[in-house]
């Protein structure tokens, strides 16, 4: 996949899957702008880049702010004279039961995931369609939005919101052949390598490379970061044209695509529903397959 001449802003890149993304896309010619919030982490990220005949710069700051959104695409357009893609990866946790959570904990990943996508991709998008020649959009989207996680009430909200967003900026975009599309990645990362299931495997691959087992990279579809890269350089480059409004799962072995929400059953009642109609009918009728909610727990082989 050859993206020389393309230029690409990855938010939340100094580790991690923005980390994998930003590097993969740098591999493949694209100029990166590499943002973190950790300005360390960010300058790290660019210097590895660059060891590895990459082309990036930093550009740091916390995305929310309309400013800091603004700001990375001046940087890039500055830097390397036009925008290509966006990859939206930033990302915090503040994991709490519902009945725990404070509003800042609720805010401050609202903050940085929801309107940290919205306002990137708002400025990013605004320069695309003045550019005139259409533009790529990845945002990030998690298993937890698609289907509810227990002590993540912020995250699972703003992922959901973020993939709800993709569909609805795809019909937006679409004059502009501005492609949107989310990824939905499971990967090992600070966030989940102290899952139990996980953390011993994700040791061993660390400490001295043992590759993570079939049943989790196939059977969990759970791999290391760089195992979610190679479908943003593809949603980023010419090759993806026309794939857009999409929820694209990706992890370990597993590549996948993640259905739109819609009515599984449907019944009518002459002249509307009552409530006494609905208990009458409920178990017979839209009712009788309800659907599941929650991750379901990784199940080591026996």
């Amino acid at each position: 996949m050859d993206l020389t001449g393309r230029v690409a802003i990855v938010t939340g890149a100094g580790r991690g899957l923005g980390f994998a993304y930003a590097s993969a896309l740098a591999a493949a010619g694209a100029a990166v702008v590499v943002n973190d919030a950790d300005a360390d982490a960010a300058a790290d990220a660019v210097a590895r880049i660059a060891d590895s005949g990459g082309k990036a710069v930093a550009e740091p700051g916390a995305v929310g702010p309309t400013a800091v959104a603004e700001r990375l695409v001046e940087r890039a357009v500055a830097e390397y004279g036009r925008l290509d893609a966006l990859v939206t990866n930033a990302g915090v946790l503040r994991d709490r039961m519902l009945w725990r959570m404070s509003d800042e904990e609720f805010d401050t990943v609202i903050e940085v995931h929801l309107r940290g996508t919205f306002t990137c991709v708002r400025a990013a998008v605004r320069h695309m369609r003045e550019q005139g020649d259409g533009g790529r959009i990845v945002v990030v989207g998690s298993p937890a939005g698609q289907r509810g996680n227990i002590g993540q009430t912020n995250y699972s909200a703003a992922k959901a919101g973020i993939v709800a967003m993709a569909r609805t900026w795809s019909m937006e975009c679409a004059k502009a052949n501005i492609m949107v599309n989310a990824v939905v990645p499971v990967a090992a990362t600070a966030m989940t390598a102290t899952m139990p299931a996980f953390a011993p495997h994700i040791e061993a691959y660390q400490q001295d490379g043992t590759p993570l087992p079939a049943w989790l990279r196939a059977g969990e579809g759970f791999g290391m970061p760089e195992d979610a890269a190679g479908l943003v350089v593809y949603l980023a480059s010419a090759e993806s044209d026309g794939v857009t409004g999409q929820a694209i799962g990706i992890g370990g072995d597993r590549l996948s695509l993640w259905t739109h929400p819609e009515e599984t059953t449907v019944s009518y009642h002459g002249g509307g529903w009552s409530a006494d109609a609905i208990a009458t009918s409920w178990q017979s009728t839209v009712g009788r397959n309800p659907q599941t909610v929650g991750i379901p727990a990784p199940v080591p082989p026996a």
